[in-house]
């Protein structure tokens, strides 16, 4: 495992961060990385294009058309696997590239039968500290709000005009008050009823589904990934929808 450098955060995918480096990205070798860094995207898209449907390579180039890089949900100290995975699932339907967990105390559960297989096409970032977390992200000219229910901003009204992540607590107590202290501010998700609070998948999925819209409304367009992105992500879930990639890719590529 070798450590990259910061503006490398940017390649989405490739890098992941494993639970034990408390906010230090390093990068995780795998068949498909290799491959990717040796040969190129395009190389790779190559070789294993015909080993795909013309509606499922149609697909891809959809998906990542509309893959948004700008907004990243938050989650900090969740351990209800259903509602976990939910927000997995969630936040990858919406069409963003990242979800941040902040994990003070338990590992952030993961259930693939409740993501169906979301996890793949996300990059899921691990941070141990919520400073670390929420100065890497500022570091990246992201502005971080905490989801609080007194908060005098909503989601409808939050500015959208620069790169936005939006924090969300546990089922039961939210975020840490030391949280919401670091970041930029707080927004919360309106409420017309008598209940106090949605449950925390539903909060996701309601905060940014509506965050998003506004984000590609700013924008004025439904993705904003760069084109070397776009590229080692093309190449990346080619060989994800393969199976036995590892050994196509070392017979044609070795």
């Amino acid at each position: 495992m070798i450590a990259i450098p910061e503006e490398s955060l940017r390649r989405p995918a490739i890098y992941r961060l494993p639970h034990d480096c408390q906010g230090k990205v390093r990068r995780v070798s795998d068949a498909i990385t290799r491959a990717i860094e040796r040969h190129g995207p395009e190389q790779v898209c190559r070789v294993l294009s015909d080993m795909l449907t013309p509606e499922r390579v149609a697909r891809i180039d959809a998906v990542l058309a509309a893959r948004l890089a700008s907004v990243i949900t938050v989650v900090e100290d969740t351990y209800d696997p259903h509602n976990a995975a939910a927000t997995i699932r969630t936040t990858e339907a919406i069409g963003l590239m990242e979800l941040h967990a902040i994990e003070p105390g338990d590992r952030y559960p993961v259930a693939p039968g409740v993501t169906r297989g979301a996890h793949k096409w996300i990059d899921l970032v691990r941070w141990r500290s919520h400073v670390d977390a929420i100065d890497a992200l500022h570091a990246r000219g992201f502005k971080v709000y905490a989801t609080a229910p007194d908060a005098t901003h909503s989601i409808d009204d939050v500015d959208v005009t620069t790169p936005i992540a939006i924090a969300f607590g546990n089922e039961h107590d939210g975020l840490r008050p030391e949280t919401i202290a670091a970041c930029d501010g707080a927004v919360v998700v309106p409420m017309y009823g008598f209940s106090e609070s949605f449950n925390l998948s539903v909060t996701v999925a309601l905060a940014m589904s509506r965050i998003a819209a506004r984000r590609r409304a700013a924008i004025g367009a439904l993705g904003d990934l760069e084109h070397e992105q776009k590229e080692i992500l093309r190449a990346r879930w080619f060989a994800l929808k393969i199976r036995g990639v590892d050994g196509v890719l070392e017979r044609l590529l070795p």
